[in-house]
């Protein structure tokens, strides 16, 4: 059977053409344009008619050497010799299409749940379309939208199989990238493709529209190539040299990174975009100004393209969130995205109700977050474990029993950095794990402690972002550039040391004034970093010349 290439993998709705747009040319026009697979489906048509239509569609295909199947009518694939069917949960079963049709047939099955990708598995179909992963407009949806961190758990169980996997639902090519991206978490598996409809029917320009998605599918393929540490390289600001010949990082290392962002934040002023708490608004911007950033506080909607542009990063902090503001979060993350600018996400009290719960859930699916930062309770809610509890926005307990096996599995799965605060700080990037043991207990009884440190974050994410996109030598791959990781350090040390200080000089309240008259001399000075022991070796680039 011929090899199949599933990326741009068009299902047909004619009802959704242009006025004017003859469906053959459109599907012509498609297929010059990048799509590489087609399935025809017709829910209305008469028998005699869909068997018309299928025999001049599988011609058009033939010309393109493209695969062309059916929707699950197996006797119009038959007669039509089409190259196999799609198969929905509720139609003929894989076992009774396969005994109709002609050996090497294609047979795909719809999956909506990880139960139906076990049982693909078990029946040895040659791919599974996952979703719905967005809403749609071409079907009412019987089975509810998964998002697409739900795709991570399905694709995870096609691990060690041959058995390929598409995308189903919504998909667009404005949320492809978080699509491709976001499906990723808790595997290396990535899709082998996107089922799309509306995006290539309903275009007047079928040819650009496929192209478009084409693109962005190869880009991904090309920046998110797996690497042998289970996850892109290209997301943490992290590379390798090959199996036995990478290094962990080095506390030194490490530092050398902080002091060149300390260094560099004050030269740089980066704006930082802060949805934030309203408890906290003012201490938050004021700390922004005191370590070298600028901030502007902005929840507005329409502002969020224009503020993504031109700022250096954006800070989303959920304790003042409210259901008529969730939308405009997601823009603000969505377009952080698009122009490729880091997002700290601080899910404030998560646990502490199921609206924050289910909005979170939510905007994780809309935007990729490049650090996500909360207490034991807030991280663990977000994990779906009840190892720590949580009262309103403060943790309960303990903490966890393995912190630093925890934020390492939650960065993975995120596939971002993971911030986790407390007694001591933990910092890891799916690989790596750093502890940070600075700061003052008086620290947790100031009002946004959290919150600051939040924003604190963020400005160096900006600087690291800014110091990664001038320097030509630095491959700038993924959702956001620079090096994530030693950013997130940076902001912990900064605020964490800064407090040790203030209290030193026997004025908790001019923690302001501390942060403004830190130096980088003093936060290598009296840092308290360890590294945990990498489970697999890496090598960290730090993204200010320290390598």
């Amino acid at each position: 059977m011929r090899s199949v290439d599933y990326s741009i993998y068009l299902v047909t709705g004619r009802d959704l053409l242009p006025p004017g747009k003859d469906f053959l040319t459109s599907l012509e026009e498609s297929i010059q344009g990048g799509v590489t697979l087609v399935q025809l489906r017709e829910k209305e048509l008469d028998t005699q008619t869909f068997i018309d239509l299928a025999i001049r569609s599988k011609a058009i295909c033939d010309k393109y050497n493209v695969p062309f199947l059916i929707n699950d009518r197996i006797d119009v694939a038959l007669i039509a010799k089409t190259d196999g069917v799609h198969i929905g949960q509720t139609d003929m079963s894989v076992e009774q299409a396969r005994s109709l049709l002609p050996a090497g047939s294609i047979i795909g099955l719809s999956c909506t749940s990880v139960e139906h990708i076990r049982e693909a598995v078990r029946l040895n179909v040659d791919y599974v379309g996952i979703g719905p992963v967005w809403g749609t407009q071409t079907k009412k949806l019987s089975n509810p939208i998964i998002g697409v961190r739900g795709v991570g758990a399905m694709l995870a169980e096609l691990d060690g199989t041959n058995i390929k996997a598409v995308a189903i639902s919504g998909i667009k090519s404005t949320n492809l990238l978080r699509t491709l991206h976001g499906s990723m978490s808790q595997t290396n598996h990535a899709l082998d493709g996107i089922a799309v409809v509306s995006e290539i029917v309903a275009s007047a320009d079928p040819r650009s529209a496929a192209q478009k998605l084409k693109s962005i599918f190869s880009e991904f393929k090309r920046a998110y190539t797996p690497h042998p540490l289970g996850f892109p390289q290209a997301l943490t600001g992290t590379d390798t040299n090959g199996p036995g010949k990478s290094i962990a990082p080095s506390a030194d290392s490490i530092m050398d990174g902080v002091v060149c962002l300390m260094n560099e934040i004050r030269k740089a002023n980066p704006l930082v975009h802060q949805i934030t708490n309203a408890v906290v608004t003012t201490q938050s911007a004021n700390v922004t100004l005191a370590i070298g950033a600028s901030p502007i506080m902005a929840t507005e909607p329409q502002e969020m393209e224009d503020l993504a542009r031109i700022s250096g990063a954006l800070l989303i902090n959920i304790g003042s969130m409210r259901a008529e503001t969730v939308d405009g979060i997601g823009l603000a993350g969505t377009f952080a995205n698009s122009f490729r600018k880091p997002v700290v996400f601080d899910p404030v009290g998560v646990g502490a109700s199921t609206f924050r719960k289910s909005s979170v859930r939510t905007l994780l699916d809309t935007f990729q977050s490049s650090v996500i930062k909360g207490n034991a309770g807030e991280l663990a809610a977000l994990a779906g474990t009840t190892e720590v509890e949580s009262k309103g926005v403060d943790s309960v307990g303990p903490g966890f029993k393995d912190p630093a096996n925890f934020v390492r599995n939650l960065a993975k799965r995120e596939r971002c950095i993971v911030v986790l605060s407390g007694p001591v700080d933990y910092v890891s990037d799916g690989v790596s794990v750093v502890a940070l043991a600075n700061g003052h207990e008086l620290l947790g009884h100031i009002t946004g402690s959290g919150c600051i440190l939040g924003s604190c974050i963020a400005s160096y994410c900006a600087t690291a972002s800014q110091v990664a996109q001038a320097d030509p030598n630095i491959e700038n791959g993924g959702i956001f550039r620079g090096d994530m990781f030693t950013a997130a350090i940076a902001g912990v040390l900064v605020l964490t040391v800064a407090a040790e200080l203030a209290v030193k000089s026997g004025d908790v309240k001019g923690l302001i004034d501390a942060l403004w008259s830190l130096s980088p001399e003093q936060v290598r000075e009296m840092s308290r970093l360890t590294v945990s022991k990498a489970i697999h070796q890496q090598e960290l680039r730090v993204y200010c010349g320290a390598e």
